[in-house]
C-alpha cells in the first residue's frame, strides 16, 4: 500500500492543479459521438436492438458508392470508439485515485458509491432508453479496477495481460464456433419489427425486461476486455500520454504509428473475412485501432494553433459526457422508433445509408452546440450534476 500511495502522490503532483487535461475532454467528446456512429445503425434497423441479434450486422459491400460509404463508415467506427471510451474511463478512474491520494482520503472509500450510482444510472438507461447500455458494465469493472489501484504496479500489469489473454482466448473460441456453424442469420421476426415501428413505449420496456439476459450478454462476454482497457487507460495516464508536454507528444506519436499502422490493416482484413469474424473484429482488432485514434486526435490537437469550432464542440461534449451519451440515444429513439417520428420504418432502405449518416451528423451537431450553450451557464452537465448532488448526500 505504501508504494501505491507514493506512486499516486507522484502522479497527482505532476497534474495541472485545478485544471483539466484539455486533450482528455476532446477525446471523450470524440468517443461519445463515435459510439453513435455504430449505434445509429441499431436504432434505424428493422427490429432495432433485438433485430441486430437476430439478423447479424451488415456485411462489407463495394457494389456501389453508397455501399462503399456505409462500409467505410461502419469499419471506422465499430468497436473502435467503444474501446476508446473504455480506455478513457480507466483514465478517469486513475485521476480520481490520484486526487484522493493528494487529499489523503481513503481509497476506494466513497468511490464505491459512485460506481454503484453509475450502475443504477445504467440500469435506468437500459430499461428506459437503450438495451446496449455500457454504463452497467463499466460500473462493475470499475469496482474491481478501483481495488487493483491499491495493489502494486507489478500486480496490475499481471492482471492486465492475463485479462487480455483470457479475452482473446474466449473470442477466438467463439469465432471458431461461429465459423463451424452452418446456420445462416435469421430474418427479424415480424412481431419485433412491429414492436419498434408501432408498439407503445411500455411494450418496448417490457420486451427489454423479458429479454434482459440476452440483451445484457455483451458486457459479460467482454468483461476481461473491459478490465484490460481500464488498466491500459491507467497505465497510459501514469505514463503521461495525455499531457501537453514533449513526453506526451512523443508517446502519442508512437500510439499513432503503431495503432494505425497495425490496427487499420488488421481491421480491414478481419472485415473482409466475412461475418464469422465479427467478434474478432469488434472485440479483438478494434482496440488496437482505438489506440491509434488517441494518437491521431492528439496529433491534430497538438498542431492546431487555436481551438476551432470542432475542437470546442468536442470539448463541451467531453465535459458533459454522461449527459451526451444518454441524450444522443434518446434523440435517436425519438427519431427512429414509432413512439416518435418512426423514420426507421417510414424511410427504411429509401435513401440509405445517407439518411442514417445524416441522422448521426445532425445529432452530433445538436450535442456539440447544446453542450456548449449549456456550459455557458452551468459548470457541468445535467446528469453529472444529479450524480454529484446524490453522492453528496
Amino acid at each position: 500500500m505504501a508504494d501505491t500511495d507514493t506512486e499516486a502522490l507522484r502522479v497527482s503532483a505532476s497534474l495541472p492543479t485545478g485544471r483539466r487535461l484539455a486533450l482528455l475532454d476532446v477525446l471523450r467528446g470524440a468517443a461519445i459521438l463515435g459510439t453513435l456512429m455504430t449505434n445509429v445503425w441499431i436504432f434505424t434497423a428493422p427490429g432495432a436492438e433485438w433485430g441486430i441479434l437476430q439478423s447479424g450486422t451488415a456485411e462489407p459491400s463495394f457494389g456501389s458508392f453508397p455501399e462503399v460509404a456505409e462500409t467505410v463508415f461502419r469499419l471506422l467506427a465499430d468497436g473502435k470508439f467503444l474501446s476508446l471510451l473504455t480506455i478513457l474511463f480507466g483514465v478517469g478512474l486513475a485521476i480520481q485515485y490520484a486526487s484522493a491520494a493528494r487529499r489523503g482520503q481513503p481509497w476506494p472509500g466513497r468511490y464505491r458509491w459512485r460506481a454503484l450510482f453509475l450502475f443504477g444510472e445504467g440500469t435506468l438507461h437500459f430499461v428506459l432508453v437503450f438495451a446496449w447500455d455500457v454504463l452497467m458494465g463499466y460500473a462493475v469493472t470499475a469496482l474491481l479496477v478501483a481495488w487493483l489501484l491499491t495493489r502494486s504496479e507489478g500486480a496490475r500489469r499481471r492482471v492486465m495481460w492475463w485479462a487480455a489473454g483470457v479475452h482473446l482466448t474466449l473470442i477466438g473460441l467463439l469465432t471458431v464456433a461461429l465459423s463451424m456453424d452452418d446456420t445462416e442469420d435469421g430474418a427479424v421476426s415480424r412481431e419485433v419489427v412491429d414492436l419498434y415501428a408501432h408498439g407503445g413505449y411500455l411494450d418496448q420496456i417490457t420486451f427489454r425486461l423479458e429479454n434482459a439476459i440476452a440483451l445484457r450478454m455483451e458486457p459479460v462476454l467482454t468483461f476481461f476486455l473491459l478490465v484490460f482497457l481500464f488498466l491500459l487507460g491507467v497505465r497510459l495516464f501514469r505514463a503521461g500520454a495525455f499531457g501537453a508536454d514533449e513526453r506526451g507528444r512523443r508517446l502519442r506519436s508512437r500510439m499513432l504509428i503503431w495503432g494505425l499502422g497495425l490496427g487499420l490493416p488488421l481491421n480491414v482484413a478481419v472485415a473482409l473475412g466475412g461475418p464469422d469474424l465479427f467478434l474478432l473484429g469488434r472485440y479483438g482488432a478494434a482496440p488496437l485501432l482505438a489506440v491509434g485514434y488517441i494518437g491521431l486526435i492528439g496529433a491534430l490537437v497538438d498542431r492546431a494553433r487555436r481551438p476551432g469550432p470542432l475542437t470546442a464542440g468536442l470539448t463541451s461534449v467531453g465535459r458533459t459526457a454522461l449527459s451526451g451519451y444518454v441524450l444522443q440515444n434518446v434523440l435517436c429513439v425519438l427519431v427512429s422508433y414509432g413512439i416518435g417520428l418512426g423514420l426507421a420504418e417510414r424511410l427504411g432502405d429509401t435513401g440509405r445509408p445517407w439518411w442514417v449518416m445524416g441522422l448521426w451528423a445532425t445529432v452530433c451537431v445538436v450535442l456539440m452546440v447544446g453542450s456548449t450553450l449549456w456550459l455557458r451557464r452551468f459548470s457541468t452537465g445535467p446528469l453529472e450534476a444529479v450524480q454529484k448532488w446524490a453522492l453528496r448526500r
